[in-house]
């Protein structure tokens, strides 16, 4: 392969890859899933042969990168309106911690063990287990701590300053999510659908099609947003 040749193929997989790498978004190098790290291993090995593999002509090289892309595009729009493959294809977030308490059976699941777990907690500035009232592993392999109350800092809304009561939950939970209803987390909340549908029609919204998230609060408030939404 000749010089010539050779900066042809670098200059045309670099241009190719970062064209490519912006159409699919932030997300696959912010948010490392199973499927994004599966994505960005293939479109790497692709680009790397595009640039040196003299036996790969750069027609095919070209061709299965925009190939792998647009299929890696197109699943993840798909990822955004249906849950069933959203979670086949990046799982489910996992509680490792609920109320100062080490779920052990979901330590397991999430191939973790007691030490990684603290090591994980440390980088959240936590050093003890009691500190925590929930503790969620994120399809990201990132770890989310929300504090026990009494270990949360202080805040202006502290400083005698009436709160809203926030016993209702222990966290949000997602009820809407890509227009369609999550009736395992209603059904976890102790609500059904009518109470939805009551606090939908409350908010001025006449289709559960016409959101794209909503989710119950800590205070039993529902926050709504809608799909089609505009920056103004």
């Amino acid at each position: 392969m000749s010089i010539s040749t050779l900066a042809l193929r670098l200059a045309i997989a670099f241009v190719t890859l970062l064209v490519l790498t912006r159409l699919m978004g932030r997300k696959e190098i912010s948010q490392i899933t199973f499927f994004n790290f599966i994505s960005g291993i293939a479109i790497g090995t692709i680009g790397a042969s595009l640039a040196i593999d003299s036996t790969l002509s750069i027609r095919n090289g070209f061709l299965a990168l925009v190939g792998w892309s647009a299929f890696t595009i197109i699943l993840g729009l798909v990822d955004i309106k249906s849950k069933k493959v959203q979670v086949a294809v990046e799982g489910q977030p996992i509680i490792l911690i609920k109320q100062g308490k080490i779920m052990e059976g979901a330590l397991r699941k999430a191939r973790l063990n007691v030490d990684t777990l603290n090591a994980l907690l440390r980088q959240k500035n936590v050093f003890s287990t009691s500190e925590v009232d929930y503790a969620i592993f994120e399809t990201s392999g990132k770890l989310s701590v929300m504090k026990m109350e009494a270990n949360q800092p202080v805040t202006k809304s502290d400083m005698n300053i009436q709160q809203i009561n926030s016993d209702f939950l222990p966290i949000s939970t997602t009820v809407i999510s890509g227009g369609r209803v999550n009736k395992e987390n209603l059904k976890k909340l102790n609500l059904d659908t009518q109470w939805l549908d009551e606090q939908l029609q409350l908010a001025g919204v006449n289709a559960v099609s016409d959101i794209f998230y909503a989710e119950v609060q800590k205070d039993g408030s529902l926050y709504i947003d809608q799909e089609n939404d505009f920056l103004h």
